[in-house]
């Protein structure tokens, strides 16, 4: 099934303590994609991370990131007070994430959280030892992993002494001892932000809004899950690493990407049936709807670079473990809701193991027309595109769609207008025609940048890779996602048959949401009804031709006289109302808001088109024609409320025959009394 979604990382929320978080705002987004007809809200990792700030590089593959537990939910929990989190220092800078500032002031409040949590020990504490018993197996080793680095002031695990390092018996249990308050804050930490994040999860579910997250196919070197189970990785005797992942020389860098994190031990993980796999796999379903793989290029084969390399040029592929990992996967798991991450350098044995997997891969569009890419047009154009693939303008990674038409060639911008067919130079006219090439195409779900949206340059890029202390900074600024923000995104995803169907109306008693100044109230008919009436006459046109017929039929005839015309049109309208319904309940509610609609404009050109006045002379002579032109108008006036209400559909198809139906027996009826008169 079609659909579409957008692409926001947590950490780019508005918020008022420094970074976006579970916050309300966090909520306020999940509203704003139901309102415009997302039915994906793509993240990036949601892991603890570390030096460099990124989601990529994480403390932990299973615990989550403190920084994303709302403040504004301890303070209302009565866990810490609103002057203190007022008068700490974030940053100046809305639209920037200070991480210095964060680290150093963010755990200070939730330590004080922690300490009186502790103290209290309500119900909640409760809740929280049921937690620690749940997730014992990746909680302890985390929690003293954390523990032990603030203990070594931030030294990474490699650098600690050997008894602890090599996790000595001895040595774990006097560590344990001497830092179980500082195990337990981290415990408690993970606690509250699994509490804030099942939450915030539900409501997007209950909003029709799925989560898709983010796997890193690596973990960090410094992490718990390398330091507690070494047996993982391709270590030497000595728990170091002989060999890191990263990526060979591309057009994008001339000596390669030297990312640094541990290559697996794919024999060992081989003999333990993936249980490993299994077990971090199901956890991030816990999380997400849907996982996105990042580099699954690298279960077909990884490129290996020898530790002591600084950079990743003289590295070498090597064979990964291939299917057998996604059949011990589905055996365990079942059938899994994956995105492939298969970018980059590509191979027919890559391009192979995603077939055999079956899950939808990526296209993202800025390759598609970038010169220095030269498989961007057979693997990126979307006219190669099949349905089971997603499809971006850019990614995390990418410049933003602004920013990427300020910084390409001439010759690349007019590939992108032979493409279209015509010159476009405004750019960002040509940001609107990008996602709609992407909206437009044949994939069957379409991811857009919330950046690209608004059309923001390159200050509200996400990630350049081998780039550091400038990345995972953007944020949105406060009241950003006004409801012009979302016109483009709701109207190019209805256009492309990518609305959600439970928001083809609005459910009853719900209160309509407001859209902007010039449309007060949320249109309550199915999207093929509106559809239709904007490709129609417009909705002004139509108020003002049904106004127009009812003034004129008021001046015509005499006030007792339109009055009893008009009373008989409405009874037979009554009468006849109820058979209409029936017949029209049966029909496809699609056809019959369409019928519906071509009828409106079809009344309302002619009503254009006559003279009211000698309509009214004729009224004015006639009690039946009387009847009858009340009896369109009141259709016509139908037809206007057609947008104001939010009843079903099908119950309107049903005013509006009746209307129609009342028009002609109301003539009949009418003529009757007056030769009787």
């Amino acid at each position: 099934m079609r659909a579409s979604g957008v692409l926001l990382p947590v950490s780019s929320l508005s918020s008022k303590y420094g970074i976006g978080c579970f916050s309300k705002e966090a909520y306020q987004f999940v509203d704003f994609l139901k309102k415009n007809g997302q039915s994906y809200w793509q993240i990036l990792p949601l892991g603890q991370t570390s030096y460099g700030d990124s989601p990529y590089q994480s403390f932990s593959t299973f615990a989550g990131n403190p920084y994303f537990i709302s403040l504004e939910e301890l303070i209302r929990k009565g866990l810490l007070k609103k002057k203190d989190c007022d008068a700490a220092d974030f940053g100046k800078d809305p639209a920037d994430v200070d991480y210095g500032k964060m680290y150093r002031v963010r755990y200070r409040l939730l330590k004080k959280a922690f300490q009186l949590f502790y103290d209290i020990k309500d119900t909640e504490f409760v809740k929280f030892l049921a937690f620690q018993e749940r997730e014992a197996d990746w909680l302890c080793d985390y929690a003293l992993f954390m523990a032990l680095k603030d203990y070594f002031k931030g030294k990474s695990w490699v650098e600690w002494p050997d008894d602890i390092r090599l996790r000595q018996p001895e040595a774990l249990k006097k560590y344990e001892e001497q830092l179980k308050e500082q195990i337990l804050f981290y415990e408690y930490l993970q606690f509250e932000f699994f509490s804030q994040w099942e939450q915030l999860k539900s409501y997007a579910n209950e909003q029709g809004v799925k989560i898709i997250g983010d796997i890193p196919i690596y973990v960090a070197l410094d992490s718990a899950d390398a330091w507690a189970q070494p047996e993982l990785f391709q270590f030497d005797e000595d728990c170091k690493p002989t060999a890191v992942a990263g990526c060979p020389p591309d057009g994008f860098s001339a000596t390669g990407q030297l990312w640094g994190n541990p290559l697996y031990n794919w024999e060992y993980h081989k003999h333990t049936q993936y249980a490993w796999w299994i077990r971090r796999v199901g956890a991030c379903y816990q999380m997400y709807d849907v996982i996105r793989i990042d580099h699954f290029r690298g279960f077909d084969e990884y490129y290996s670079i020898p530790a002591k390399d600084q950079t990743a040029e003289f590295g070498k592929w090597e064979k990964g473990p291939g299917i057998g990992l996604f059949d011990a996967l589905n055996k365990a798991l079942g059938d899994l809701d994956v995105i492939v991450e298969d970018l980059g350098y590509i191979t027919d044995s890559v391009r192979e193991l995603v077939r055999a997997v079956g899950f939808p891969n990526m296209k993202v569009l800025e390759f598609a027309f970038d010169a220095r890419d030269s498989s961007g047009p057979r693997d990126y154009l979307p006219y190669n595109y099949d349905k089971n693939c997603v499809v971006y303008t850019g990614t995390h990674d990418n410049e933003t769609l602004r920013g990427w038409l300020d910084s390409i060639p001439k010759a690349d911008y007019g590939m992108i207008e032979r493409y279209l067919g015509r010159r476009v130079e405004d750019k960002e006219e040509m940001v609107a025609e990008v996602i709609r090439l992407a909206q437009a195409s044949s994939a069957n779900l379409c991811i857009i940048p919330m950046q690209d949206y608004l059309v923001l340059d390159n200050k509200a890029r996400i990630n350049e890779p081998s780039t550091l202390g400038k990345n995972w900074r953007w944020r949105l600024l406060p009241n950003q996602l006004t409801p012009q923000a979302g016109l483009l995104m709701k109207k190019l995803t209805k256009t492309y048959g990518r609305m959600p169907v439970q928001t083809a109306r609005v459910k009853e008693n719900e209160k309509p949401a407001e859209e902007d100044t010039e449309k007060p109230a949320k249109q309550s008919v199915s999207d093929e009804a509106s559809n239709q009436m904007e490709q129609g006459s417009g909705k002004e046109i139509q108020k003002s031709v049904s106004d127009e017929a009812v003034n004129q039929t008021e001046q015509s005839s005499g006030k007792e006289t339109q009055k009893t015309a008009s009373d008989e049109a409405v009874n037979q309208t009554k009468q006849s109302g109820e058979k209409a319904a029936d017949e029209t309940a049966k029909s496809d509610e699609k056809s019959a808001a369409k019928t519906i609609l071509e009828d409106l404009e079809k009344v309302a050109a002619e009503a254009v088109e006559k003279d009211f006045g000698r309509a009214a002379e004729v009224v004015g002579k006639d009690f039946g024609r009387a009847a009858a032109a009340a009896g369109k108008a009141i259709s016509r006036a139908a037809g206007a409320a057609l947008e104001k209400v939010s009843d079903k559909v099908a119950d309107k198809a049903a005013e509006f025959a009746a209307g129609k139906s009342a028009g002609k027996d109301g003539r009949k009826d009418s003529e009757k009394k007056a030769e009787r008169k």
